[in-house]
């Protein structure tokens, strides 16, 4: 039987016609590109994180600082404070656990206080004035940025000391107030003016009077939601947000051994938290839903756990009586929501704290014709934080947002450049951002495996006081943990593209001006792309 003729598996190619890597025409071409890290682009105050990170590994920490405080003046705070959503989008999360950024920001808020690190107000002034109601995140960050543009601000606020929910809610085992008042102190350096213990009543009168171009209200979340419960001794019933600006204040109410908090959120945990260091040998949080559906951020939770405080899920307050209450058990029906079983239990406790969230004290603005509201907040123009009245704008709990410290201060950088720009009428312009770098664009075979720093802690123990929980970095800890920093979608000058390509057609510029391409060498290969480890080279085609 006659064989088959053999077939060749592996024809010529058609020089003429391949598209393949390489061929007699380049068909693509390399470019370098700067690509947007999920860490910035999730950071609410606008941080240009990987680039301080950078300047951190290079050891250039007052440079990094600099960098740091372009966008946000509060480093050893939010190193304390801020949730890190930066942290939840970090691409290292997919290999080894995120970057500790707060960590490292934190390290250089510290790293700031000591060495008494000041900023350079501007050349010149513009003579214009601008009114911030409220001293509080927003309204502080706000008075910083328009300070630096050369305005000249003055801060109203009704409290005894700057601050806001950062001296008053926030107790002193996570945010000491000598932090505070260092990073306070640096924005009155600048010449900015503080009125305390000042409420306004008539914003408009306000502004006349002083001869004010512009305002920025940025009042505080700082009234509570209240709930009727029968009770034969409201004195035994306190607001969350009350409790804590006593204590805050040094002020050390008698609770008794057994308290009940009411409420599920942030300000929830940190009163069951502060209880337990005023004494009481029993602290429970008594919330109507799940833990899946509480509004408190996780660690805030595990942390209220650890110290001793105990969660009585699905329960309401129906009553309270001498050292007794009665709570009903609720259950989470087919829509998702809570509903009474019709049964109950009894609990003990001699003081039940209200937190339930809270409003802003927005009433003063009610009289101002044309302000539009949404409940107990303003409504206002999200691209430039205007209300409806010329002139007046407003962040931070005044307006439609989530309620944290690291959005209040985004919200004041973004309406102090918008303030300077509407004052010398210049058009507010938006700036397209770049793709973000997300983690399936990186190529890995660079990094290691480099788990993050951990931050020292009291022991549970030790923690039945006001001393500060959580301690920072050291140098070489902080350095360390830059370095883990994948540069996502930016350039780190590893050489890999120079040493890649065989056609020498990459070109080597010098330290911190990186590469440019010889196109009459380059072949369109993709070799320099295929191996840069962030993702700062993109192979497009030819021109």
């Amino acid at each position: 039987m006659q064989q088959p003729t053999p077939r060749n598996l592996t024809p010529l190619p058609d020089l003429g016609a391949s598209q393949g890597r390489v061929g007699p025409t380049r068909v693509r071409m390399p470019i370098y590109v700067d690509l947007l890290p999920p860490c910035n682009q999730a950071c609410p105050a606008g941080e240009n994180i990987q680039e301080w990170l950078r300047l951190v590994k290079a050891k250039e920490d007052h440079a990094a600082w600099l960098e740091l405080t372009r966008n946000n003046p509060f480093p050893a705070i939010h190193g304390r404070v801020c949730y890190h959503p930066c942290e939840t989008s970090c691409n290292r999360v997919e290999l080894d656990g995120a970057v500790s950024i707060h960590s490292v920001e934190r390290y250089l808020g510290d790293l700031a206080i000591a060495n008494n690190w000041q900023f350079q107000g501007p050349a010149r002034t513009s003579g214009r004035k601008v009114l911030v109601i409220g001293s509080g995140p927003s309204g502080l960050s706000a008075a910083y940025h328009l300070a630096m543009l050369g305005h000249e601000v003055e801060v109203h606020d009704s409290s005894d000391l700057p601050g806001g929910m950062m001296r008053y809610g926030i107790p002193e085992y996570r945010l000491p107030r000598d932090v505070l008042d260092a990073e306070v102190d640096r924005i009155r350096a600048l010449g900015v003016r503080f009125v305390q213990n000042h409420t306004v009543t008539d914003l408009l009168a306000e502004q006349a009077e002083g001869h004010f171009d512009a305002v920025f209200v940025a009042i505080g979340a700082h009234l509570s939601k209240r709930v009727d419960i029968p009770t034969m001794d409201a004195g035994r019933i306190v607001d969350a947000v009350g409790f804590l600006r006593d204590v805050a204040s040094g002020e050390r109410p008698v609770i008794g051994r057994r308290v009940a908090v009411y409420g599920g959120g942030n300000t929830a945990m940190d009163a069951a938290r502060v209880a337990r260091r005023l004494g009481a040998e029993e602290s429970i949080v008594v919330y109507r839903r799940t833990q899946e559906h509480m509004p408190a951020h996780a660690e805030e939770h595990d942390e209220a756990v650890r110290e001793g405080v105990k969660m009585n899920w699905l329960r309401t307050i129906n009553q309270f009586d001498e050292g007794h209450m009665q709570v009903e058990i609720m259950e989470i029906n087919d829509e998702g929501k809570a509903v009474g079983t019709g049964r109950y239990e009894t609990l003990e406790a001699d003081t039940v704290i209200l937190a339930l969230g809270q409003e802003a004290d927005s009433g003063f603005l009610r009289t101002i014709p044309g302000m539009r509201f949404d409940g107990d907040v303003v409504q206002v123009d999200p691209n430039t934080l205007m209300t409806d009245v010329p002139g007046i704008f407003a962040g931070g709990d005044a307006v439609p947002s989530e309620r944290t410290v690291t959005i209040g201060v985004g919200h004041g950088k973004k309406a102090a450049r918008v303030i300077d720009r509407w004052l010398a009428q210049r058009p507010v312009t938006e700036h397209p951002k770049n793709p973000v770098a997300t983690f399936d664009k990186l190529n890995l075979w660079y990094w290691g495996d480099d788990r993050a720093t951990t931050q020292p802690e009291l022991d549970v123990a030790q923690r039945l006081n006001f001393d500060e929980i959580v301690g920072g970095l050291t140098d070489d800890q902080a350095r360390t943990e830059a370095w883990r920093c994948l540069s996502c979608g930016n350039c780190i000058e590893c050489d890999g593209c120079l040493g890649s390509c065989p056609e020498d057609a990459v070109i080597k510029l010098g330290k911190g001006l990186r590469y440019r391409y010889d196109y009459t060498k380059c072949t369109g290969c993709g070799t320099c792309y295929e191996q840069c480890p962030v993702h700062a080279i993109e192979m497009i085609p030819e021109r």
